[in-house]
């Protein structure tokens, strides 16, 4: 995995692939910052552009994104549940705290994905990637109440839900997969999740206008079926089911 600290790399584009700056890099330099410029193109091309007639969007990680490059993420499980389109911003990877300019606006960071529109529902997620990132699942209590206070009411996720309210549109907070009950790279996560959904709970009980989706029921134990290889990741299965239940939540509050 490319480590990026910063954007200016991909400033200078121009002369390091003219060979410019060759002789004064090192190879593996180069290569890094040949790779990292990569990936943020590949990045620019995550966040769906707002060309389409569509009343939702979609923001968030890779519990969103996973899949949609094959037409089967939970924004294509959203439309075919409802028969109508949806905007997907949604972007492996991407924090509520993340400070590169950049690969920020092209949707690493989660605010930075969202575009104005005629959105009636906003569906989104995160955090995940700022607490496994940001503190191992480790001592996290910090980074989850810089994320979202105990009582709901305050944070960068409260923040920025209201500021999506504020346009009119209706919120939908999707919360985490639980692991299967076999160990995973997330298995220390568990105490973490729940603690985010609770809090998550109790902001979305502060309006009407804003619904917490739980997925900690989602998977049964010893199930695996609903986890990509990884036990990361949802599998295309579970991000079926992810998008009906958004859809259901649309459905019953139109």
């Amino acid at each position: 995995m490319v480590k990026l600290l910063s954007d200016k790399p991909f400033l200078n584009l121009y002369g390091l692939i003219s060979g410019k700056h060759a002789k004064r890099m090192t190879r593996p330099n180069m290569m890094t910052r040949l790779l990292s410029l990569f990936a943020l193109i590949l990045l620019a091309a995550c966040g769906e552009p707002v060309t389409k007639d569509s009343r939702i969007l979609l923001m968030g990680d890779s519990l969103l994104a996973f899949h949609k490059g094959q037409g089967r993420g939970v924004s294509h499980a959203i439309e075919a549940e409802l028969s109508e389109p949806v905007i997907d911003r949604s972007v492996t990877g991407a924090r509520f705290f993340y400070a590169l300019p950049i690969s920020g606006s092209a949707g690493l960071n989660i605010a930075q994905q969202y575009r104005e529109g005629p959105w009636d529902w906003i569906v989104l997620n995160g955090g995940g990637n700022d607490i496994w990132m940001g503190c191992g699942c480790g001592a996290c209590g910090h980074r989850i109440n810089q994320l979202v206070s105990k009582d709901g009411r305050s944070g960068r996720i409260p923040g920025f839900v209201s500021t999506l309210r504020a346009t009119g549109a209706q919120v939908i907070f999707v919360g985490y997969l639980r692991t299967p009950g076999v160990r995973s790279p997330i298995e220390g996560c568990a105490d973490e999740g729940d603690e985010m959904d609770r809090r998550l709970a109790r902001l979305a009980a502060l309006d009407a206008g804003v619904h917490f989706l739980s997925l900690a029921d989602l998977v049964p134990h010893g199930d695996r079926s609903y986890h990509a290889i990884d036990l990361i990741h949802p599998s295309q299965k579970a991000s079926r089911e992810i998008g009906a239940r958004i859809a259901g939540i649309i459905s019953l509050n139109d």
